[in-house]
């Protein structure tokens, strides 16, 4: 099979991580590539990534998240990278733009030997004053939707293995017989 497709097969979330040991440069480097690569409605490239590494910043994020979560839990599972993917509203495709490029941000992770997972609930930490203060101050000028926070890093035990795809998942419309 195509490695690039056996790679997006065995990907898979991963949700305990050492928070001890960061994403190295390079490989950030080449996720956030990748993730700047996504195909975007007119080709407008309306999403943006914002990388966070600073541990006050990224236990911020993570309070306000679980504040939403409704837990007193670190939604991050201890991930020392968070990477927000924001998609400006004034685009027709802005969710659709902001989910490929989280679509590529994992599987590029993935791809490097990173691992990641998709931590939603970036829209309401994004629409709530602390998250809009959050935008100001890291000069995020417009109307922007949180899409999602990919986290990463390297996970702390054996990354889970898929389940097997559901029934009826892909569906043939073939011409009438």
């Amino acid at each position: 099979m195509n490695e690039c497709i056996e790679m997006m097969k065995q990907r898979r979330s991963v949700k305990r991580y050492n928070p001890n040991r960061p994403v190295e440069p390079e490989k950030l480097e080449q996720i956030l590539e990748a993730g700047m690569y996504a195909p975007s409605g007119y080709g407008k490239q309306s999403p943006r990534i914002i990388v966070v590494r600073d541990p006050g910043t990224r236990d911020l994020l993570s309070r306000l998240n679980a504040r939403f979560l409704g837990k007193e839990i670190d939604p991050f599972y201890g991930a020392p990278t968070v990477l927000i993917v924001l998609a400006d509203r004034s685009q027709p495709t802005f969710l659709y733009d902001g989910t490929l490029v989280m679509g590529n941000l994992l599987n590029a992770a993935h791809a490097l030997g990173v691992d990641s997972c998709w931590v939603h609930r970036a829209k309401e930490v994004f629409d709530c004053p602390e998250g809009k203060a959050l935008l100001e101050k890291w000069g995020i000028d417009g109307d922007y939707e949180g899409i999602g926070h990919c986290i990463l890093g390297y996970g702390a035990g054996p990354a889970p293995k898929a389940g097997p795809r559901k029934a009826g998942y892909a569906v043939y419309v073939s011409p009438d017989e």
